[in-house]
């Protein structure tokens, strides 16, 4: 890691004095280099304090283009493994990383919705579960109708990430219901994921039908209870009429099942 050495040593020992010109001497430093897989250089990042100042970034009053880039460099640590994102989740990162998600101009919103989704992608769930706590349901719901089909596409990704959380945590008999489903449900991202449906982008379609088909099914669809079944035969004025042979007794179309 060579190049590292064009970075003066005084980017690595940040301090609250005169943060903003180095931390974006850094930046653009850096820029070029993050778009390799060189997850070591995220690692090297957070042994030398990054995270931190990236945090300063975010929940102080800099400049749009600096916000971005600081949301664009969390989005690559999220990308790395459990132990990075864990060092985000630690330092602080998440709740302006939500709060940016939900109210900053779109260019940086799209930066953090990749991070988030990074991180619902390669995260732990306890560390999903952690996200959810922190309120990024409702934002990435938000997200739904840009016009953007990659950002779209990347918090649909994310929305399912936390969907398979609440589905295993219910199957694992710690709840009755899949409960992040209905925190989307709470945020009215159902209705704009079923809108997806009619979405231009044959990806975005058709991963909006997957998500519906898996985690909300129609109550038509859902076999009746005992009790409720058809009938298997009709009367008219106390005179009842036999099923037709050849068709079995409660028998019916079925969808979904």
């Amino acid at each position: 890691m060579a190049y590292l050495r064009e970075i003066p040593v005084g980017c690595w020992s940040l301090n609250e004095y005169g943060m903003f010109v180095r931390f974006e001497m850094l930046y653009f430093a850096l820029r070029r280099y993050l778009m390799l897989p060189f997850f070591s250089l995220f690692q090297c990042m957070i042994n030398h304090q990054a995270l931190p100042c990236l945090l300063n970034l975010l929940s102080h009053n800099h400049k749009k283009s600096i916000k971005k880039e600081a949301c664009w460099t969390i989005s690559n640590i999220t990308a790395g493994n459990v132990n990075q994102i864990q060092a985000v989740i630690e330092a602080g990162i998440i709740p302006p990383l939500v709060q940016l998600l939900q109210i900053a101009e779109f260019e940086i919103k799209k930066e953090a919705a990749w991070a988030i989704s990074n991180a619902t992608s390669g995260g732990t769930h306890d560390q999903i579960k952690y996200l959810v706590s922190q309120g990024c349901i409702k934002p990435l719901c938000d997200l739904l109708i840009c016009p953007d089909p990659r950002i779209v596409t990347v918090c649909l990704e994310g929305l399912e990430n936390i969907l398979k959380v609440g589905e295993a945590e219910k199957n694992m008999g710690k709840t009755d219901v899949n409960l992040n489903a209905q925190l989307i449900d709470d945020a009215e991202g159902i209705d704009k994921i079923e809108n997806l449906q009619s979405h231009d982008n044959n990806e975005i379609y058709e991963k909006a039908v997957k998500i519906l088909e898996t985690y909300w099914v129609e109550d038509d669809d859902e076999p009746l209870p005992p009790g409720d079944a058809p009938q298997s035969s009709f009367n008219f004025g106390g005179n009842e009429v036999p099923v037709p042979s050849g068709l079995p007794v409660g028998s019916g179309m079925k969808f979904g099942v």
